[in-house]
């Protein structure tokens, strides 16, 4: 099998699409895979990087993450502008390298991750070489889905796959009303990983973070852009250190593809007073996130979209519960109120109250942890194997 995708972690970016690799490379321990993840290409982008040095860093054309090797086409793609033309291109600038590989290594499906525009593109590489394709929806595709420019192009892509797995059963339903069979359209959400996130003795966490034994502590993960709604948590502190003067906040990730949000929200928690109380970490990588989860008190989330949320998960594998808004596949994520509460996005009232009820009330951690430990990985990769052999040949 051939995983193509755009969204996946390497040398230049190593937090992004990390649950892509957690995924494939789990289900590449029982079906042969290669990887391409395509990068963004403009003849002008390093004028661009003057001012906005995130702007796409360039991994080396062929990385080996452990003992898996990552092929980095190339794939033209202006900034800003002709969006329509991102998934043409994308396949037109690729097809060369995935024609190579495909022959190599005897690949007999494509597996793609996002509907636009890798998942147009697979499909357009699938028909080139005669391959059957498969596109896993994770989320962009709900506000793709109401572009009316793009909407066309994810339908197609999404039509013409043999399966859509969609990470949540929300997903699935926009998979169909976009036109695609009922019985192609498959919900396998992500599971966490028991082993990287488990809990830490708290005591422990917080001496290692130079955290008070005492305070009370929320913590966010995320990329540091603004669907993550950071800001959003940060804008309550003030009132409720009104009755909990010893709460902290701790902000786990790093700049996204599309920006970076911690000037901003450094900006904020500075002009509330809050220096001391707002702590960005960076990027924290999954083995050391254990340590960060262990030693808060709440998880908060307050995204404005969200395809399946594997923190949330990984946060409760680390035993604490959690407070999110009520979008995407959150509500499947979060379907008990043992484990924490739901908000509706938008309603700060609300969001205020359930971090208030959150941090004061007793919690079942045994529940939470129990509950997280039955969305592990091994029955999702069972379903992924056994509908992947089943496109293959013999």
């Amino acid at each position: 099998m051939l995983v193509f995708t755009q969204t996946f972690p390497n040398e230049k970016q190593p937090q992004l699409g990390l649950f892509v690799r957690e995924r494939m490379f789990r289900v590449a321990e029982r079906i042969p895979v290669c990887f391409v993840a395509p990068v963004p290409w403009f003849p002008l982008q390093g004028l661009i990087r003057r001012s906005r040095p995130y702007f796409r860093p360039t991994p080396k054309r062929v990385e080996q993450q452990g003992r898996h090797t990552v092929h980095h086409p190339r794939f033209l793609s202006v900034p800003g502008i002709l969006k329509r033309a991102d998934g043409f291109l994308l396949a037109a600038s690729t097809l060369p390298h995935v024609r190579r590989l495909a022959q190599r290594h005897d690949v007999t499906v494509i597996d793609a991750h996002f509907g636009y525009p890798d998942g147009y593109a697979a499909r357009l590489l699938g028909k080139w070489l005669n391959l059957p394709v498969t596109i896993t929806i994770r989320g962009n595709e709900e506000v793709q889905a109401r572009n009316p420019s793009l909407r066309p192009l994810l339908a197609s892509a999404l039509r013409h796959a043999q399966r859509v797995f969609a990470v949540s059963e929300s997903l699935r339903t926009l998979a169909v009303e976009l036109g695609v069979d009922q019985e192609r359209a498959v919900t396998v959400s992500n599971g966490v990983d028991l082993d990287t996130f488990q809990p830490v003795e708290r005591s422990m966490a917080r001496q290692a973070l130079g955290l008070p034994a005492q305070a009370r502590v929320l913590v966010s993960v995320g990329g540091l852009g603004e669907g993550k709604g950071f800001h959003r948590v940060i804008e309550l502190l003030p009132r409720l250190r009104e009755t909990m003067p010893d709460l902290v906040y701790l902000i786990a990730g790093g700049a996204t593809p599309v920006g970076d949000w911690r000037p901003r929200l450094e900006r904020q928690a500075s002009d509330l007073g809050l220096d001391a109380v707002v702590r960005f970490l960076g990027a924290v990588p999954p083995p050391r996130l254990k340590w960060v989860l262990s030693a808060a008190d709440v998880f908060v989330l307050a995204t404005a979209r969200e395809g399946w949320a594997n923190v949330l998960l990984e946060a409760m594998a680390c035993g604490l519960p959690v407070v999110t808004t009520r979008v995407g596949g959150n509500p499947e994520v979060l379907s008990s109120t043992n484990v924490g509460t739901l908000v509706p996005l938008g309603d700060q009232a609300a969001l205020e109250n359930a971090l208030r009820d959150a941090l004061s009330r007793p919690w079942d951690r045994a529940a939470i942890l129990a509950y997280a430990r039955r969305n592990g990985w091994l029955p999702r990769i069972d379903r992924l194997v056994e509908e992947f052999s089943s496109l293959s040949p013999a």
